[in-house]
């Protein structure tokens, strides 16, 4: 019988390491990255922040809507995980997409773009509102992800990663938002944050 419990506490303490080494949240290899407040303007027009997020878990991708290559694909594929989250019955996940084309990309052009999508907008926002510097700026400083709309060009060079973000609103993992997207994973790393 004493054997049995010092085995059961050997292996208690080694699932512990294992969680520990999982970063403070328990989804492995979580960034934990601080970001920044921000307030900006949804599809609608109504204001939306940081702080509307506050206690849900949230995933956040860089579009725009006349992008000729990747945003589709990536809107898509987002489209799809809000979907898959509904079948599992997984609630209280957000989805925010910043535009990385501000200036075109007004409330009403982003509300056309996500319309093909078939778009649940009870959970996703779309946000605009601010200058292309500013965003530029606010993707590289707290998502480590390159934005940038060449001068004279209409086209906007920008980062296809899928931002997985705690309750805190700390950014916890990145994943490909365009081909092959692990969906398996971030479905089990949204319900490792729900469940922590």
């Amino acid at each position: 019988m004493r054997k049995l419990h010092v085995l059961m506490a050997a292996m208690g303490a080694s699932i512990l390491l294992l969680l520990t080494a999982c970063g403070s949240n328990g989804v492995p290899d979580a960034k934990n990255w601080d970001l920044e407040d921000f307030s900006y303007i949804d599809q609608d027009g109504k204001p939306f922040s940081k702080s509307d997020l506050k206690g849900k878990v949230w995933v956040a991708d860089f579009i725009f809507t006349s992008c000729e290559t990747v945003c589709l694909p990536m809107t898509s594929n987002m489209s799809k995980l809000q979907q898959q989250l509904k079948d599992e019955g997984v609630e209280d996940v957000e989805f925010v997409s910043f535009s990385v084309d501000p200036e075109i990309d007004k409330p009403e052009v982003m509300k056309k773009y996500g319309n093909q999508f078939n778009v649940d907008y009870r959970n996703w926002h779309f946000l605009t509102g601010y200058g292309q510097e500013e965003i530029e700026q606010f993707a590289l400083d707290n998502f480590k992800t390159l934005v940038k709309k060449p001068e004279k060009e209409d086209q906007v060079i920008h980062g296809t990663s899928f931002f997985l973000m705690d309750q805190e609103g700390k950014i916890i993992r990145d994943y490909t938002g365009l081909q092959d997207i692990p969906f398996e994973d971030i479905i089990k790393h949204i319900k490792i944050l729900q469940n922590y």
